[in-house]
């Protein structure tokens, strides 16, 4: 049977020959009566089992199906399948010819068929040895034993994250996957729009769409559309996926610059995500997304088509009641249930969210920064920061902040991880009052008294080691009672 289930033309071909002697089977012919049903069924008209035509068949024939399915007695219908050919899968093609294929293969992988032949019949035409030319079924027919299939187009840019994907694409094998627990791994991508929105100053722009799904259950945990492809989005989004549904165990990403930010990775790193990116130009790896982009285009935005002016928040507020109240509520033909029920049902490893002030902390990078001493402050994208002076006696401090958000910045203790204190932005106006707090000295200086005046106690021994030698002063004595009078 076929992948939707039609008959093949071996197994029409068998049904068909059954059809036309399975009652001699059912009721066997008495001595001396098989030669007239067999005229009779010769004399009948039968549908061709490919072309659907009436067609009949000599008595020969059929009086041999009848002899292969007498024969066969457990499988009537087997035996009258039409035999394979016995140069089937046999390679047609000259030891030559079949070299300037694979050559030719190895430099255009995304040729088709035709264009293979096309340009093989050029070579032929220019080098006689290479005849005689196969036809293009033939040619077809080896490339697929071979293995010879057509490739998509390889990246336009040669680089090395390019062959790389190309060379895995050619030697691993793909396989599709599921997560074996609810919340165990999520996928997270970006997906441009196919239709513009108008903002609030009068441009058309294409808005970007943040998914984040679930991969066992292909509930999305957020969606939402953006301006721009930015880590500060990527965060926002997320972060809201993670109170609604709460923290996943993985996620899967591209390597898209908002992903690899080092605000990503170490926010994912705090909260204990696995991070895990796929190879670069392998969208294949991410599959389960890209087959989600197909159903926001094809329902949500096309719904959407009689919408002239569509702003951003029209578009968001729309794709919020299609995710919530379609998506997640319609059967899944893979999963065979909706993304709802199965996300519920679980098994679930997820685990509680934290607050947003904790997400506004985990998002975010570390960095060392050098005090400045002369007014205690550390520069930060281009601007001063006041450091508390408690701790004025730090040369190098780590300071955690967002690049999109400086109004949380935060003094790290580097070997801990703790929040010692936040960070303000130096207020050179309100300095300018002249008003200055009173420096406590450090709590150990602040108790121990002072030393006794005189020589220095490594001096005063030195001065005791010279003397014990024995040895006078090392230089002449000079009269310094003044000039000569």
């Amino acid at each position: 049977m076929s992948e939707r289930g039609k008959p093949t033309v071996h197994q029409r071909w068998a049904h068909l020959r059954f059809s036309v002697v399975g009652h001699l089977l059912a009721s066997p012919p008495k001595r001396g009566e098989l030669r007239g049903l067999l005229k009779a069924l010769a004399a009948r008209e039968w549908l061709h089992p490919t072309t659907a035509e009436p067609t009949r068949f000599g008595l020969p024939t059929i009086e041999r199906w009848y002899y292969l399915a007498r024969k066969a007695r457990t499988d009537p219908v087997g035996a009258l399948l039409r035999k394979v050919r016995t140069d089937s899968g046999q390679i047609t093609l000259s030891e030559k010819l079949r070299a300037a294929l694979l050559a030719q293969y190895a430099a255009h992988k995304s040729w088709s068929y035709q264009l293979h032949r096309d340009n093989l019949a050029a070579l032929v035409a220019a080098d006689a040895t290479l005849l005689p030319l196969p036809s293009y079924s033939t040619i077809r027919r080896c490339m697929k034993a071979l293995g010879l299939l057509k490739r998509r187009r390889p990246c336009a840019r040669d680089t090395a994250g390019a062959q790389q994907a190309e060379a895995r694409l050619e030697l691993r094998e793909v396989r599709s996957f599921e997560a074996e627990y609810v919340n165990g791994l999520w996928h997270l991508d970006f997906h441009h729009g196919s239709r513009k929105v108008l903002t609030a100053r009068g441009e058309w722009m294409t808005p970007l769409l943040l998914g984040v799904l679930d991969d066992r259950s292909r509930l999305c945990a957020h969606l939402q559309w953006y301006l721009a492809e930015t880590a500060e989005n990527l965060v926002h989004g997320l972060s809201q996926a993670i109170q609604k549904r709460g923290l996943p165990r993985a996620l899967l990403t591209d390597n898209g610059s908002p992903m690899v930010a080092a605000e990503t990775r170490e926010g994912l790193s705090r909260l204990s995500i696995i991070h895990e990116t796929t190879l670069p130009h392998s969208p294949y790896q991410n599959a389960k997304q890209e087959v989600f982009w197909a159903q926001v285009e094809g329902r949500l935005l096309a719904m959407l088509e009689g919408c002239e002016e569509l702003t951003l928040a029209a578009l968001n507020e729309a794709t919020q009641a299609w995710v919530e109240m379609e998506y997640h509520r319609e059967p899944h033909r893979e999963i065979g249930t909706t993304p709802l029920q199965r996300f519920l049902a679980g098994p679930d490893v997820g685990r509680p969210s934290p607050d947003s002030a904790a997400l506004r902390l985990a998002f975010a990078k570390e960095e060392d920064r050098t005090q400045r001493k002369s007014d205690g402050t550390v520069s930060i994208e281009g601007r001063r920061f006041e450091v508390p002076s408690r701790y004025r006696h730090l040369e190098r401090v780590r300071v955690r902040y967002a690049s999109w958000d400086l109004s949380h910045l935060h003094l790290i203790d580097e070997r801990t991880g703790n929040i010692l204190s936040r960070l303000y932005p130096l207020d050179r106006t309100r300095n300018a009052d002249g008003k200055r707090r009173t420096l406590e000295p450090p709590a150990l200086t602040a108790q121990v008294a002072p030393p006794a005046p005189g020589v220095a106690p490594l001096l005063k021994k030195l001065l005791a080691d010279y003397a014990a030698t024995g040895l006078p002063p090392a230089y002449l004595p000079k009269d310094d009672k003044g000039e000569k009078q």
